[in-house]
């Protein structure tokens, strides 16, 4: 087990090299800076270009590469020119918005999609089951930003149950009750929109894993043992079905980030998929590459705790 770990981390390292040149060499190719589009007639564009000069934009690409993962190695993800300040502050005042958003999305998650798929699996065939596969239909063919979008219509404006923007009440002292409170009511119309949509796959995923595990030979041969329904489906079929689901949970995380930025932007939660979209508008590149960079990461540890639970559920699989 431990080597196949070690082997798979050391893996990760070529992966993040080559992500991090990928980055930055498409950052680089868009069009625009932070200094283009300013309209301002009194700025000369003389005194833009010596911008550019002093801040080495105009360098080779592989010289302002190496300049840029040597900040990052350090610790150092570069100067937002839009908002004034360093990156690493940004992205450190977002990025726990963001975490939060992720957990408790995670949770209704699972706590949408498993019993969904036991009901499913079990009585398959039967008016319940095909009511959960329409639902999962539904969810497949609808694009997240116009689930988001009708959520916040009905639940945010019209009924009025939840906030429609922010993370928080502004005046609210953090560490109180009331703060912590706030904070929640903010998430759960995101987390639980991400949610419903995100779920779908698990639900019909753990369906068929419970219904092909209902036709194993050791399945069959535990009712002629005389096994209850009841313990064949708890000790067998659900235990057997439900380990390869946690073997998913590392590409659960991966899929939340790119669902992150449409629920963030559509409902103005200050996260790091609001963050990254503003970037882009504002032209701030360092920003862009750096969040971006943080996506990416976070994939590739999505991809290795993945391939981590799958060795501990299927042993088979591991690296010799």
């Amino acid at each position: 087990m431990w080597k196949f770990s070690i082997r798979r981390i050391l893996i990760m390292i070529p992966q993040m090299i080559f992500l991090s040149i990928l980055i930055f060499i498409l950052a680089k190719m868009m069009p625009g800076d932070a200094l283009s589009g300013m309209v301002d007639p009194n700025v000369n564009p003389e005194r833009l270009d010596e911008i550019r000069e002093n801040l080495g934009w105009n360098n080779p690409w592989h010289v302002q590469y190496a300049d840029w993962v040597g900040g990052v190695l350090k610790g150092d993800l570069g100067q937002s020119f839009r908002f004034k300040m360093p990156v690493t502050d940004i992205v450190g005042q977002r990025i726990i918005n963001s975490f939060w958003l992720s957990v408790l999305t995670l949770i209704f998650t699972y706590a949408i999609a498993i019993p969904l798929g036991i009901i499913s699996g079990r009585y398959n065939d039967t008016i319940l089951d095909q009511s959960i596969s329409g639902y999962t239909y539904l969810g497949f063919a609808t694009p997240l930003f116009i689930f988001a979008l009708v959520m916040l219509w009905v639940f945010g404006f019209t009924l009025g149950w939840f906030p429609t923007s922010g993370s928080v009440t502004p005046g609210l002292q953090p560490g109180t009750f009331e703060y912590f409170m706030s904070k929640l009511n903010h998430l759960i119309l995101p987390s639980i929109s991400m949610a419903l949509i995100t779920t779908v796959s698990t639900v019909q995923y753990l369906r068929n894993e419970i219904i092909d595990t209902k036709q194993k030979d050791f399945i069959l041969t535990a009712r002629a043992k005389g096994a209850s329904e009841s313990r064949v489906y708890n000790r067998h079929i659900l235990r057997n079905s439900l380990l390869p689901i946690a073997a998913f949970f590392g590409f659960e995380i991966t899929g939340l980030i790119g669902g992150t930025v449409f629920i963030e932007t559509i409902f103005g939660y200050p996260g790091m998929g609001l963050l990254f979209y503003e970037s882009i508008l504002l032209r701030d590149y360092s920003v862009v590459t750096a969040v971006t960079l943080l996506f990416g990461i976070a994939s590739i540890i999505g991809a290795l705790l993945s391939d981590i639970i799958l060795s501990l559920v299927d042993p088979r699989i591991r690296i010799k």
